[in-house]
């Protein structure tokens, strides 16, 4: 099945999907194998500690894979630590790592954590496109303001720091469709085909992995830990209390989403399920389309 939405065809990828951006882990050896399966790979630039090292790490992945991939932008809001109130000097040193990936051809650039339009302003005039993460409406409302070309949702089954008003997936992706004009990625626990069929009936025109795509053969996360998040019993008290009622500052945790997965497999055969059983899914409903097209 042919899949054709404004995301995956502003990112030129064979499936609308978007791997996570990962702090310490989102290198190229985890990236490549992601866009080699039809998704978007993501390299977490500041996972290197100066731009030439980003350039020598997007010169390994084009030898990896010919296939596209973007880059991600954490701006670090000034009340956690490391973060601070945005300069010219501290916007420079971000704008920096975008200068070495455009100059590597880079195409999209995803942004996430604190305020972003400088970049998103460079990323423009270079004639490239420019995702912003947000935690909630507000905030995506905002990045749509700021025209950002699409904005990524996190609801609450998410993992990682949690803003206190983040709804759940189904709340930001249902409201987010009747109130934004750009397209939407959903994330927060989606991990097998119904969540990502899901997403995309509630108004999504991609969905990001994070959890799900992180218990894979190819992340570099310890197996001990894979092993563990795999066997994790997401209905106890609490993990319940830890997910859902912002305890994750100093827990290593997965996001519901690793309730769907028993298996550590590779990358290719995690992306294949999902969109193998979502074309299989969508056939015992009675469609019978060789195109799914979200394009109106």
């Amino acid at each position: 099945m042919i899949w054709k939405t404004r995301i995956n065809q502003t990112t030129k990828t064979k499936y609308p999907v978007i791997m996570g951006a990962f702090v310490g882990l989102g290198k190229t050896d985890f990236a490549a194998p992601f866009s080699e399966a039809g998704g978007l790979g993501i390299i977490t630039a500041l996972n290197f500690k100066s731009p030439n090292h980003l350039k020598k790490e997007l010169e390994k992945m084009k030898e990896l894979t010919e296939k596209p991939f973007g880059i991600n932008i954490s701006v670090l809001p000034p009340q956690v630590k490391g973060g601070h109130h945005l300069t010219e000097k501290s916007k420079n040193e971000y704008l920096a790592y975008i200068e070495v990936a455009l100059d590597e051809g880079v195409k999209i650039f995803t942004t996430s954590a604190y305020q972003a339009t400088f970049i998103g302003k460079r990323v423009h005039e270079a004639g490239c496109y420019w995702f912003h993460k947000a935690a909630t409406i507000k905030h995506a409302i905002s990045a749509e303001k700021a025209d950002a070309d699409a904005v990524t949702i996190v609801g609450l089954e998410g993992t990682g720091f949690k803003n206190p008003l983040t709804q759940t997936t189904l709340v930001n992706i249902t409201m987010a469709r009747r109130l934004l004009k750009i397209p939407i990625i959903a994330a927060g626990g989606i991990g097998d085909a119904r969540g990502f069929l899901g997403a995309i009936a509630m108004g999504a025109e991609a969905v990001c992995f994070g959890t799900a795509v992180m218990v894979c053969e190819e992340s570099p996360a310890a197996l001990k830990l894979k092993e563990k998040w795999i066997n994790e019993d997401i209905f106890t008290e609490d993990y319940h209390q830890k997910i859902y009622h912002l305890k994750l500052r100093d827990t290593v945790l997965p996001s519901m989403a690793v309730g769907h997965r028993k298996k550590i497999i590779p990358i290719k055969d995690f992306i294949e399920e999902i969109m193998n059983e979502s074309e299989r899914i969508l056939r015992s409903w009675g469609f019978t389309a060789e195109e799914f097209n979200t394009i109106s």
